[in-house]
């Protein structure tokens, strides 16, 4: 039985999400592949994420659960940091501390829920189901190739490289995953990779995606440090819908929802981040935004393989129209979490573009409301104190 959706529970989950905000600003060793900074172990589980959706997995393999659990895997490195697995750890110390982390993180959500989710991660940790064996494949895949299609590969990540493939945990996708292990060895090499179009196709895609990680938008982490970036707002977004599903109507299909935010901020990479509330904000649902937005679509998605470049396209043309059950929930949120991070940092973007109640009512709480009223009602409440024209 589902729990009861109430004020106290909508707060624990909240307090979970703004936390969660944190691994933003955890650094790994890999850095971005245009080598301009480290990349983040947020926007690292959205592109984990994002190459669950796109790679082909094992037959029989629940492709929603494996993306839950990528969504999910590093945040306990918001206690602990990021391990490089190129320097000594004492691995027991490490599982332990992540122990500990998880059970915090989890712990601030309602019981019922953080139970699940614990042991959602719990079941990645020990990597045993097929679903958490496919997600540890993805994730000792995709820093291979953050280095090698980087412009130009760092020479000592690519020695980190060569012994992840040769020694290190990479090692056995010769067998469990041989074509990507013998792409990624040759690309290594400078040899010419195998003849494989599919992959080489998904490969192409996913490194043209790393680009929004470098997209700004105008809102700030939660914490105001700096401005979040298009790949871990879609990241936290995606989380959102795995925390704040139950405030959907009835019918709407959560796996779809966080498929649909995953890629829904992907033209960002051509089209750049339009902000609502700036003073060209009417330009965010102008016809030459949809019409530069869609030819980004055209061209970022027409890089994977077919169908696969369709259903993705399809899906992305669903929340822009924002008609059916699934999009409008994903539209609500979309519009939700920058309210939290503003009401989290002291006003955000509500200061720097002078925003009235009246127009945060009417850009951002009418869609919300659409297709979360609850959840709206509550986050309204939170918004009262920050404008003097809000209702007494």
């Amino acid at each position: 039985m589902t729990a009861p959706v109430t004020d106290a529970r909508l707060a624990a989950q909240f307090a979970f999400l703004n936390t969660a905000d944190r691994l933003k600003a955890v650094n790994r060793a890999n850095v971005l592949m245009d080598n301009s900074r480290a990349e983040n172990s947020a926007e690292h589980s959205w592109h984990l994420a994002l190459w669950a959706l796109v790679m082909p997995l094992p037959d029989g393999v629940d492709r929603d659960r494996v993306i839950a659990m990528l969504l999910l895997h590093d945040l306990v490195e918001i206690d602990t940091g990021d391990q490089p697995i190129d320097l000594p750890h004492d691995p027991t110390a490490l599982a332990r501390a992540e122990q500990v982390a998880a059970q915090r993180l989890f712990g601030l959500l309602p019981l019922d829920q953080g139970e699940r989710l614990l042991a959602l991660w719990q079941e990645f940790e020990a990597a045993q189901t097929p679903e958490a064996q496919a997600a540890k494949r993805l994730d000792y895949s995709q820093p291979l190739f953050q280095v090698l299609c980087a412009a130009p590969p760092r020479p000592d990540h690519l020695e980190v490289v060569r012994m992840n493939l040769t020694r290190g945990r990479a090692a056995p996708m010769a067998e469990t995953w041989p074509a990507i292990h013998a792409r990624a060895l040759a690309l290594l090499e400078g040899r010419a990779p195998p003849q494989d179009a599919d992959l080489a196709a998904r490969l192409a895609f996913l490194a043209e995606a790393d680009r929004l990680k470098s997209v700004d938008r105008a809102t700030t982490l939660v914490d105001g440090s700096r401005r979040e970036n298009s790949g871990e707002h879609s990241w936290h977004l995606a989380l959102y819908a795995l925390i704040l599903g139950e405030q959907a109507a009835a019918g709407v299909d959560l796996a779809r929802v966080i498929r649909m935010l995953l890629i829904h901020d992907l033209v960002e990479i051509d089209v750049g981040d339009v902000p609502i509330h700036s003073a060209h904000g009417a330009a965010h649902g102008s016809e030459a935004t949809m019409a530069a937005e869609a030819r980004a679509a055209d061209r970022i998605f027409g890089l994977l393989p077919h169908p696969l470049q369709h259903d993705l396209r399809a899906l992305w043309e669903e929340f822009e129209a924002t008609q059916t059950a699934d999009a409008i929930f994903a539209k609500s949120l979309d519009r939700v979490q920058p309210v939290m991070a503003n009401l989290m940092s002291g006003g955000g973007t509500w200061i720097t573009y002078d925003v009235t109640f009246a127009q945060l009512e009417s850009r951002v709480g009418a869609k919300v409301a659409r297709g979360a009223p609850h959840l709206w009602s509550w986050v309204r409440q939170q918004t009262l104190d920050f404008f003097t024209d809000a209702p007494a």
